[in-house]
Parts: structure tokens; sequence; C-alpha cells
């Protein structure tokens, strides 16, 4: 091999070399994911919070706090009114009474998605409004058999003081009015947060 011809070579390899390593230096920077320490983002330990509160379903009377806001051609005539979905805004008190002290509501939907027992799936937020809590939420998605005496649904997720949240919610009917379908629901809330 001639001194020009691996004069050429050595300069072709550098020059490729050098295009590969700037392309992967490029791609470094502009990467779709990457690792990050928690501490990064500000978070620090983790802790277990235990709320206790009481959820307010209310269907009859000139403010209804939950409504119908979609049936199927036979939710009328189903004993689980099944295909019903209801979008709900209901308070959430420190006591069973109404007018006791609103600590947040629950917002969202609920469906009856059981043609055998009554049985809502729950797709909502609870959305705090008091002391540490305010304007955090926790996002509740699970089965509610709502005739059983303590149910349990999941915590999947939160924002604010509950960010990467995760729980869970026991439900306990406190009073059920079977004519008017109004209801007051106490909450135990287990949740992991930061």
């Amino acid at each position: 091999m001639t001194y020009t011809k691996y004069k050429s070579n050595l300069l072709f390899f550098l020059l490729f070399s050098l295009a590969i390593a700037a392309d992967f230096t490029a791609a470094k920077t502009h990467l779709f994911s990457r690792n990050v320490s928690p501490k990064t983002i500000g978070l620090k330990r983790e802790k277990l919070s235990h709320l206790h509160f009481y959820f307010h379903d209310i269907l009859s009377g000139r403010n209804p706090t939950a409504i119908p806001v979609v049936e199927a051609a036979t939710t009328n005539t189903s004993s689980t009114s099944f295909g019903g979905v209801w979008m709900m805004d209901d308070p959430l008190t420190v006591r069973p009474e109404i007018n006791s002290k609103l600590v947040g509501k629950a917002q969202g939907i609920y469906a009856s998605a059981s043609q055998s027992e009554i049985s809502l799936l729950m797709v909502l937020n609870f959305a705090f409004m008091e002391g540490k809590y305010n304007g955090s939420n926790l996002s509740v998605l699970g089965r509610n058999p709502i005739l059983s005496g303590v149910r349990e649904m999941p915590i999947v997720g939160g924002s604010g003081v509950f960010r990467f949240a995760r729980g869970y919610a026991q439900a306990k009917t406190h009073t059920i009015d079977f004519q008017t379908g109004d209801a007051v629901v106490e909450y135990n809330v287990y949740v992991f947060h930061y």
C-alpha cells in the first residue's frame, strides 16, 4: 500500500468515526426517554397517608350532584340499570351530614356495568380543597358493587401532593334512600405518595 493511499484511507476512517460520534452525541441529547433520579424532580421519601371522608351522591331534588348522561335502550327495564352512565360532582365532607366541613369533590363518571348485580364502573378524581391537600387530586378507576358491605377500588394516580400516588379506597355505604337513589358513602383511602 502506498503512503498516499494509506493516508487517504486513514483520513476516510477518521472522518467516518467523527461523523458516527457526532451523530451518537446528537442522538443522546435528543432522546425520547431517559432515567432520572427522583431527587432531580424534588421527590423526597415516600409516605403512606390515610384520608377519611364522606361522599354525598344526590340524584334527587332541584340541585342533584349526579345526573344521568347516557342510557341504553334497555337501561330503564334492567333490574341493575345496565348501560346507564352518570356524571358526578359530589361533595366530600368530614362527617356524614351534608352541611359538615367540605374537604373536596368527587368528580367523574360512574356507569352500571353488570347485568346480574348493581355494580358500577367508577372513573373519578377526588379533588381536594382543604389544608395541605388543597389543589391535589387522587384518581380512582375500579369496580364498585354498591350493595356489598365494603368495596375496594384502586387509586391509580394523583397530582399535586399526590404525584406518583398508588393505593386503594374502601367505600362503605352509610345511608341510602332506595326511593330517590341518594346515598352517603364513607370512604377510607390509603395512599402511598411522595
